[in-house]
């Protein structure tokens, strides 16, 4: 059995011709059509939808504009002179206007050559300016600076930045065990104070009671030299009211009548 070759020929030439000429299509959620005339970048921008052409002469690039993300590794230097390896992520969005410019200039790739260099130097050139010891205690300003040194880059060439964030600071070892011994220092210093304090706080505390007993002692002394009847009223306060059992023919150490009569 021999198959109709011509006619099969014919139809595939007619779906081809249809695929080629096929003057309708569509542009989805958050993307953009940048309509392309023998090649040529129009300034016709597609929004989302359906959209027309004319066959054969008329090619629509689709171009997303949604908001994307682009982490990169990146290493530099700090105004000390500390090596400084950086994960870094930046969330942008191609702004809808310049999809056209942005293909022309630059074309589909302009991950690879515009975002990850302009993240490479704003990185080195923001790092460059703290100290590695900065990085860490000023994260946020450090944040900050590469965000604005990013968003400069990009932005004339149609790129907006949204976000910019810092995944990861990472040192060698040595500044690493340097740091740790800094900290340990710290915090055996701020126990020695802390002891320090305790040990004074005690001693004010015996010189507050030592003069408070000394003073005591004076009160109690000018009593007695006031009155000299108070060691008699001590002693009768002690006395237990039993007289001893032998006594040496001595009068009485208190003369009592002089107590009671009072």
């Amino acid at each position: 059995m021999k198959f109709p070759i011509k006619p099969a020929i014919a139809a595939f030439a007619v779906i081809v011709v249809l695929l080629i000429a096929w003057p309708f299509g569509t542009i989805g959620a958050g993307e953009r059509g940048v309509l392309l005339r023998w090649d040529a970048v129009t300034d016709k921008i597609y929004d989302e939808g359906l959209f027309m052409r004319v066959p054969i002469a008329d090619r629509v690039v689709v171009m997303d504009v949604k908001i994307q993300k682009e982490q990169v590794d990146a290493t530099a230097a700090s105004k000390d002179l500390q090596s400084v390896s950086s994960i870094v992520a930046l969330n942008f969005h191609i702004n809808p206007d310049k999809v056209a410019n942005i293909y022309q200039d630059v074309g589909v790739d302009y991950k690879t050559r515009l975002i990850d260099p302009a993240l490479q130097e704003s990185v080195k050139a923001s790092t460059a300016k703290y100290t590695a010891e900065e990085l860490i205690t000023k994260r946020e300003e450090v944040r900050e600076e590469i965000r604005n040194h990013v968003k400069n880059k990009l932005s004339p060439h149609g790129i907006e930045v949204d976000d910019f964030n810092i995944v990861d600071f990472s040192f060698s070892k040595s500044f690493n065990e340097a740091i740790e011994a800094k900290v340990t220092a710290e915090q055996a210093a701020l126990a020695a104070k802390n002891k320090l304090e305790q040990i004074k706080f005690e001693a004010d505390q015996n010189i507050a009671e030592a003069r408070g007993k000394a003073e005591a002692l004076r009160v109690e002394s000018e009593a007695l030299r006031s009155n000299p009847q108070v060691l008699e009223l001590r002693a009768i306060e002690k006395w237990d009211g039993k007289l001893p059992a032998v006594m040496s023919g001595a009068t009485p150490f208190i003369d009592i009548s002089k107590v009671t009569s009072r």
